[in-house]
């Protein structure tokens, strides 16, 4: 799923590192969602746009996420 974490952290000066500890996850969650290889839980999802003041669907990409 596409996000757009990486412009959002650049935007406000963050570190992966720094992300990940502000919304309660490690480095290597960030970097993954990111490169598109791990989709983050609701839970995570909220607390990353929150931490931006963003709502979910101003973060992440949606539109390429199959319903079942």
């Amino acid at each position: 799923m596409k996000t757009k974490i990486k412009e959002l952290r650049k935007e406000h000066k963050l570190t992966q590192e720094e992300l990940a500890m502000a919304v309660g996850t490690t480095r290597q969650t960030i970097t993954s969602i990111e490169t598109e290889k791990y989709t983050a839980s609701l839970v995570l999802a909220y607390k990353i746009a929150s931490y931006f003041g963003k709502s979910i669907e101003e973060v992440f990409d949606f539109s390429s996420v199959e319903e079942e």
